[in-house]
This record gives structure tokens, C-alpha cells and sequence, in this order.
């Protein structure tokens, strides 16, 4: 038995619908700019490769089904963005996974928030410079339940949505995106090796706006169980 000189981290974990068993979550690769419109409200156009960005597994919030889940509005920023997204869970690992096959590595699916210090972001971008401070801070990705794709229905076809205060705010269609899923795969399995557990968060689509300490955020996939977080 190994002996530790600090007491490890306790393991990340999500829900899953219907089960006891939690999934694990091992890393949590981002997309950006995977939404045609959401692109252009970001100053780009065009069927640009897709890019990736990682979020450490303990920035995972979970938003349990039928509860609010808090969290602060963090600090250094101004400018708080929300972004909505779909949550692949990937269930069997590989390298230079074709897009043929990419389906059958996911596990299932959930709602996810890509939460977002929108002006530590842009200035990182002024100076070339990682922007990991705009995006991967704590409790900067919550997350709802994840259903298993069997149950998932039609998600590649889904209305994706999210509601500030009641009012909307995103709403658009998984079938916009400009790489889907299993292309999304077989590009993030060229550079990384898929493990089971991860999570892919596979791009937001336009609207995003900043939020501020008091807003309830409601945000859904159809198909999926809807999360809510309020800023505290």
C-alpha cells in the first residue's frame, strides 16, 4: 500500500442518471469557437481547425437534478461570461480515433457551463500570453448529471439553451456546431490520448454575455437534465 506525504485529492466525480456508480473524471479538454455565430460575435469566421483548451478536474461544479448550485463570483475579473455547452463523457479511451468510430467511446452526456473571466481572457490574448487564468480557475466548469447515450436520444439534433434571470440569453441547435462530436474526437485523440473519464465540453453557441453576483443561471440540452447555478 502506497504511503503519501500529503493526503491525496479526493476524486472528482459526476452523477450519473439512473445509476450509483459516479463517473470519474480524469481531464477536461474544452472547444473553442465551435459554433459558427459564436465565432463571428468573437470577431471570426470561417471553418477554422478546432482548437482545444484544458480545465483542471476540480473545477467541476455539480449541478444535481431539481438543485441550485452555487458559485462565487470569482476573483480578478470584471467580466464574467457564461457559455453553454454540451458535456461528452468519454467511457473508452484511445489514440487516433477516427471520426467513423468516435460515437462508441462516449459514455453519455451531460449540460455543462464554461464559465469564463472574459477580461483576463482578452488581455491574455493582447499579449500573447495562455489565457489559462480566463478559463481555468476554480469552479469554473459546472456540470449536471450525465444521462448514458442510450438514453440520451437525437443529441446530435438537440436544442441547446440558457436563461439568465428567465430570460433568454443562448439558443441554438447541437447540429450547428461546426465540428461535431466524433470530428471533435478525432481531432482531440491526434494530440492527446483519450482516457476513460474524460470530458469534453464541445463549444458554445452565440449570445454569451457577462453574469453578475445574484443571477440564476437555467441552461438545457434536450434529452439531457438541465443544470442551474446562481452566482452567489
Amino acid at each position: 500500500m502506497n504511503a503519501y506525504v500529503i493526503t491525496p485529492p479526493p476524486t472528482v466525480s459526476v452523477p450519473v442518471v439512473g445509476r450509483a456508480e459516479r463517473f470519474p473524471v480524469h481531464r477536461i479538454y474544452c472547444v473553442g469557437r465551435n459554433y459558427e455565430e459564436h465565432a463571428k460575435e468573437m470577431g471570426f469566421t470561417g471553418r477554422e481547425p478546432p482548437f482545444f483548451f484544458l480545465k483542471p478536474a476540480d473545477a467541476i461544479v455539480v449541478a444535481d437534478a431539481g438543485q441550485t448550485a452555487s458559485i462565487p463570483y470569482p476573483s480578478l475579473t470584471q467580466n464574467l461570461h457564461h457559455e453553454i455547452e454540451l458535456v461528452a463523457a468519454i467511457g473508452t479511451g484511445g489514440r487516433n480515433i477516427k471520426a467513423a468510430d468516435a460515437l462508441q467511446h462516449v459514455f453519455g452526456y451531460a449540460v455543462g457551463l464554461d464559465m469564463t473571466r472574459r477580461d483576463l481572457q482578452g488581455e491574455m490574448k493582447k499579449q500573447g500570453r495562455p489565457w489559462c487564468i480566463g478559463k481555468a480557475y476554480d469552479q469554473s466548469a459546472p456540470i449536471g448529471p450525465i444521462t448514458p447515450a442510450a438514453q440520451a436520444g437525437n443529441i446530435a439534433k438537440a436544442a441547446i439553451w440558457l436563461q439568465v434571470n428567465g430570460a433568454d440569453r443562448q439558443r441554438s441547435n447541437v447540429g450547428k456546431l461546426i465540428w461535431n462530436l466524433a470530428e471533435t474526437i478525432e481531432h482531440l485523440s491526434a494530440a492527446w490520448e483519450l482516457q476513460p473519464g474524460d470530458l469534453i465540453y464541445t463549444g458554445t453557441p452565440e449570445g454569451v454575455n457577462a453574469v453578475v453576483s445574484g443571477d440564476t443561471l437555467h441552461g438545457a440540452v434536450d434529452g439531457l437534465v438541465p443544470i442551474t447555478v446562481k452566482i452567489a
